[in-house]
């Protein structure tokens, strides 16, 4: 397996070139900047925008809803390392070189790469996430699954990964936060609904602006009725 895309004539291997190409035409600096973006400053923004997610739907819409969109926050990075785990057996048994190993003449944007390059932890972990947060947000998944693309492609870019290690990542995230998704949710969300029902934790599921009303509904609690007296005050 470990001869998989090694031919110079691919469209695999080819396509890396293209793409890396556009490393030795850039700048010194901007090679710097792609290397820092690639190796932590996507993956730093996706955690920024499931911050920004679960600050937003805490705030909007149905107690129900909240509880809905926070368990599948919280599904979101879960996905991402369940998909890094089934990852480490695909690893070994494809056994692919990093490209730079096979191929000379590509311009390496990160030293010391030792492991094997398919599938891409990476991808993987970026399109997991950006899935994961499209189950729970739609808009704000789209636009983790848009910075999930971007990795990927900075990782050919950076000259560590072949198009298809990005591929095969991205596949990966998917079929773990798509497939696993309907039996995390149904774990999930009776947890975060005991959370949100909690007078310490609640405000970590829903945010102190949810109306009294809404809370009593879900929390059982009835609404509160004038005692005999206090009719007859009202009377």
């Amino acid at each position: 397996m470990a001869g998989l895309a090694s031919d110079g004539s691919s469209p695999d291997v080819s396509l890396l070139y293209d793409i890396n190409g556009l490393a030795k035409d850039a700048p010194t600096w901007f090679d710097r900047v792609m290397e820092f973006v690639g190796e932590y400053g996507i993956l730093l923004a996706m955690v920024l925008v499931v911050l920004w997610c679960w600050w937003s739907v805490r705030r909007q819409g149905s107690l129900s809803d909240s509880v809905t969109a926070v368990a599948g926050l919280v599904w979101a990075p879960l996905a991402a390392g369940i998909a890094l785990l089934v990852n480490i057996p695909i690893r070994g048994f494809v056994e692919r070189p990093r490209p730079f190993l096979d191929h000379q003449g590509l311009e390496v944007l990160v030293e010391g790469k030792t492991d094997y390059s398919f599938v891409s932890d990476h991808a993987t972990m970026a399109m997991a996430i950006g899935v994961g947060l499209f189950v729970a947000h739609r808009k704000f998944g789209l636009a983790a699954i848009g910075l999930a693309l971007a990795e990927g492609f900075c990782r050919v870019y950076m000259g560590v990964h072949y198009p298809t290690d990005v591929v095969g990542g991205f596949a990966l995230g998917t079929a773990v936060a798509l497939l696993l998704a309907p039996l995390a949710l149904a774990l999930l969300t009776p947890l975060v609904s005991a959370v949100a029902g909690s007078k310490l934790a609640g405000r970590l599921v829903r945010s102190r602006k949810a109306p009294a009303w809404e809370r009593a509904e879900h929390l059982d609690i009835p609404e509160p009725r004038l005692d005999s007296g206090e009719s007859d005050l009202a009377a």
